[in-house]
């Protein structure tokens, strides 16, 4: 019985050994803050910018759509009431609440996410500024966000989309991107080691 407790015991200190023993968060420099916040203000200026000036102007437009590439590309005035592909369509609140959770979840990555890396903290920072494009629409648009691009061949429409849906699109293709050269280096530090 006393051999179970020492080992229960020692157990214990070597757990509470490697709590203490953890590296301490290590929060982005003043780089990777001025890389971060200023591509999250010019994306959402950006966004916002082009979907007052898109449909201010299409509105004195005939049919309210103007054709950038016939058959291909055109602008149009679009209002979505839900997510992407017309999903969760009408459910305000809940969509809100998403976005609300994602921005919240963006900013904990980039801050305690430990990632050194330039490319992460551009991805980041394309997700916050399309979340809050979007969510500013959602909330000050009675529900909808405005999109304007409207990518077709015939018959065939895309759903249409703005400038927050291509940066979110963006943020996830640097994921991927990033994840292959993480998993290389990862790799090549495991040969160094054997």
């Amino acid at each position: 019985m006393t051999n179970s407790n020492s080992n229960k015991n020692s157990a214990h200190k070597n757990q509470s050994r490697a709590f203490l023993n953890r590296r301490p968060v290590v929060l982005p420099g003043w780089k990777a803050q001025l890389i971060f916040w200023l591509l999250a203000v010019l994306g959402l200026a950006v966004d916002l910018g082009t979907k007052a000036v898109v449909f201010d102007w299409l509105a004195q437009e005939p049919g309210n759509h103007f054709s950038i590439i016939a058959g291909f590309l055109r602008l149009v005035r679009t209002e979505n009431p839900g997510a992407a592909f017309g999903i969760a369509t009408g459910q305000y609140h809940i969509l809100v609440a998403l976005s609300t959770i994602a921005l919240v979840v963006i900013l904990a990555s980039f801050y305690f996410g430990g990632q050194q890396r330039t490319i992460v903290h551009v991805a980041l920072a394309l997700f916050a500024a399309g979340v809050c494009g979007n969510l500013w629409d959602r909330i000050f648009n009675n529900g909808y966000v405005r999109d304007f691009i409207d990518v077709y061949y015939r018959d065939y429409h895309w759903p249409a989309f703005n400038v927050a849906d291509s940066m979110l699109c963006i943020g996830v293709g640097l994921l991927i991107i990033s994840t292959f050269f993480t998993g290389q280096s990862c790799q090549k530090r495991a040969r160094r080691q054997k």
